[in-house]
């Protein structure tokens, strides 16, 4: 019998991905651990392999289509099933005149559906049983003649017409009781079926969020409107792939945290003297030393400080999480859009590992290559705007984190020095984003500045016990 094949928990906190592309046609043949699929799951693609060697029969999901995880996505035949099932195949009677009149009915550009005659690869025993497809809402079939009649391998018989129009209507083929031969399901039965349904119930519920590219988060979507005469002006592209899975997580952080703004400067003068010094001998290492590194070592410091800000609220049981971990998440602007791996265990890091981490993270985000785990898990998260010359920003929290820092461009500035001099300094803005419900204002306050001061002495950092 054909192997059912599950989409896998590929991390922890994953419950669904999106089928982004099959990378094989049904009926081709399959090796074992050979990828045969495209999964988008927390803005990390990832082919997955065949856990079978095989035929695959079946595609249970469109390309586009959200499943959850353990959910049924192809169905694959072990060698030499298929062909066990062909040579089992029994001669079919000729239809009938009527049915081959019924059989002519199609539309124009519409091919006609197979009415029964040709083989099933499904159930070689040709028993009437239908194969499961969990992606639809339709109820079993009944075994009485209130149902249509179904095929050995599990398939209505009906006029292709009558096919095309039960779909227009939303309507379950299966429930529609045929009145033509054997059973058969004609237009005028759809149409029959629409009216008593109509009358009986009320109207036929919408289609499920993976068929019609489900709203965000479950909210109604908004639906856009084209100005009168600007049709051919406009090019519409699917929410898909990655910049869906950033949609779902900024709307998520704008409905589920209280998000605030602290804004500081900081003195970066002895810092870039420093990394100035520093990054010839990192370069003999290997390594690619930026600002960074220091940035994430301050900010691992002052999380110890004040651990308000790297916790997280499970609203579900009520309780706040304090965690006693630092997992930095960094935002990466790839091709496809913003990306945010995770550089863990901070504290425990030196800046030259840090840097490492950092540069070949931000590589593996550029060119798709990012694992789940190197996704998931951050406690706090810092997004350099800076990097692309921006002076200010109000950063998205990256849910569960409860708060963001922005770093910014340096920029020389004129400032009052400590004897009332004007003196040329490296200045940089940092923007807090917080969960007010976690975080209060003054102890944002008191982390950003800590941050500042280790910042603006960057030596502090080699004496500060983690």
């Amino acid at each position: 019998m054909p192997k059912e094949v599950v989409l896998p928990e590929l991390a922890e906190s994953v419950v669904e991905g999106e089928i982004l592309r099959w990378l094989v046609n049904e009926g081709d043949a399959l090796k074992k651990d050979q990828p045969f699929v495209e999964v988008m799951t927390d803005k990390v693609t990832v082919e997955l392999p065949s856990p079978y060697e095989g035929v695959l029969l079946q595609k249970l999901v469109k390309e586009g289509q959200v499943v959850p995880v353990h959910a049924p996505i192809a169905l694959i035949a072990e060698p030499g099933e298929v062909s066990a099932m062909v040579s089992d195949k029994k001669p079919a009677p000729a239809p009938s005149l009527q049915a081959q009149e019924e059989r002519s009915i199609v539309e124009p550009g519409q091919v006609a559906e197979d009415d029964g005659a040709s083989l099933s690869l499904f159930k070689p025993d040709n028993k009437p049983e239908q194969v499961k497809n969990p992606f639809t809402k339709a109820a079993p079939l009944a075994s009485g003649p209130s149902a249509a009649t179904v095929q050995a391998h599990g398939r209505v018989i009906a006029v292709p017409a009558a096919r095309k129009l039960a779909r227009e209507l939303g309507l379950d083929i299966a429930q529609i009781p045929g009145s033509g031969p054997n059973g058969r399901v004609r237009v005028e039965d759809v149409k029959a079926y629409a009216e008593q349904k109509s009358r009986a119930t009320p109207p036929v519920a919408a289609p499920s969020a993976s068929e019609r590219g489900a709203p965000l988060l479950g909210l109604a979507p908004v639906q856009y409107k084209t100005p009168k005469g600007y049709e051919e002006l406009e090019t519409r592209v699917p929410l898909r792939g990655l910049r869906r899975a950033i949609a779902q997580q900024m709307m998520a952080s704008h409905l589920y945290t209280v998000r605030t703004l602290s804004v500081d400067e900081v003195d970066m003068t002895e810092l870039v003297a420093l990394r100035n010094r520093l990054k010839l001998e990192a370069e003999a290492q290997g390594v690619r030393l930026s600002y960074l590194p220091f940035i994430f070592k301050a900010v691992a410091v002052a999380l110890k400080k004040f651990p308000a800000l790297n916790s997280s609220l499970d609203e579900a049981r009520q309780e706040v999480v304090l965690k006693h971990y630092v997992n930095i998440g960094m935002a990466v602007a790839a091709e496809n859009g913003l990306i945010v791996p995770v550089v863990r265990d901070v504290e425990r890091k030196s800046l030259l590992q840090i840097a490492r981490e950092i540069n070949e993270l931000a590589e593996k985000a550029r060119s798709g290559k990012l694992t789940p785990e190197e996704v998931s898990g951050s406690t706090f998260s810092i997004t350099n705007i800076g990097s692309i010359g921006a002076l200010f920003s109000f950063p998205i929290i990256n849910v569960p984190d409860a708060a963001i820092l922005g770093v910014h461009s340096i920029q020389k500035r004129p400032v009052v020095g400590e004897r009332d001099e004007i003196v040329v300094r490296q200045m940089m803005y940092l923007s807090l984003s917080f969960d007010h419900r976690l975080v209060d204002g003054a102890e944002a306050a008191r982390f950003t500045k800590e941050v500042i001061r280790l910042l603006e002495k960057p030596e502090r950092l080699f004496l500060e016990a983690l």
